[in-house]
């Protein structure tokens, strides 16, 4: 029988690739983006089945979609993108890299495209994943601390959605909460305490206050609102294996649920390298 040589080829590559999952582990213990539905489950059969004879276990999942590690789809923010579904496997696939600046922010840090640039070689085109190193504080980890995880992690700064546009970036990846600053969401509201945290910090290391560095009416939920209508998304809630591929570039996938009418999904993060 004749084989294809290049099929060949690629099948004995990838059985060689090492693969690495960058997903957090979900539980009914895995905290939901504040004010979310968190995920619930129960069984509703069990193997001991009833009079018939034996059964199968069976479960019921409750969720929203915002539960650990899981891509925002355009329609999460902009009425008329497309659902998780409608958007094909080729743009969740692709050529990667995963940039560690854990050793560079710390709570409410900034940080700027000069800052990556620095750490790794990224392309346009890519998959950006972006290790602040607070994926160590998520539900499941030693350190973990639910505060410290969504209300004060890093976050990108005043010309970094530019510069995300410009790179023409697949989708962005976070080990934390959010794509967009937490001080830039409705969070400012619910924690006026770490508002004024952030804004000490923000005035000491750069002599504006929070308003003026990030006038709310640009930079609202600005990875969201002024992102995704141009069909850049992100993922957030990723760390598994994340330490092992720092400043690395390698093959990364996002494999959500092919739901038509999700305006975002869970999903499992796969990334390879030879």
């Amino acid at each position: 029988m004749k084989t294809d040589k290049k099929a060949e080829d690629f099948i004995d590559f990838m059985a060689k690739a090492k693969m690495y999952d960058l997903t957090q582990r979900l539980s009914i213990h895995t905290p939901p983006w504040p004010s979310y539905i968190p995920l619930q489950l129960q069984y509703f059969k069990r193997i001991a089945g009833a009079h018939m004879g034996q059964g199968a276990n069976g479960q019921v999942m409750t969720t929203s979609n915002h539960v650990g590690t899981h891509m925002d789809g355009e329609i999460h923010f902009h009425a008329s993108g497309r659902t998780i579904g409608e958007v094909p496997m080729s743009e969740w696939i692709g050529p990667g890299v995963v940039v560690d600046i854990s050793d560079q922010v710390e709570d409410y840090d900034l940080y700027s495209p000069e800052m990556l640039m620095k750490k790794a070689v990224i392309k346009k085109g890519d998959v950006l994943v972006i290790n602040t190193g607070y994926h160590r504080y998520a539900w499941d980890q030693p350190e973990s601390d639910e505060v410290r995880y969504f209300v004060k992690h890093p976050g990108p700064g005043p010309d970094f959605h530019e510069w995300a546009l410009d790179m023409k970036f697949k989708w962005i990846g976070v080990d934390c909460g959010s794509a967009d600053h937490p001080m830039n969401t409705i969070i400012r509201n619910w924690h006026p305490k770490a508002f004024a945290q952030a804004e000490k910090k923000l005035r000491a290391r750069y002599g504006m206050g929070w308003d003026e560095m990030f006038p709310e009416d640009i930079y609202y939920q600005v990875m969201h609102l002024k992102l995704f209508p141009k069909k850049l998304v992100h993922a957030e809630n990723l760390g598994g294996d994340i330490e092992k591929l720092s400043n690395k570039r390698c093959w990364i996938g996002c494999f959500p649920l092919r739901g038509i009418e999700l305006e975002s999904a869970m999903c499992r993060m796969v990334a390879w390298t030879a």
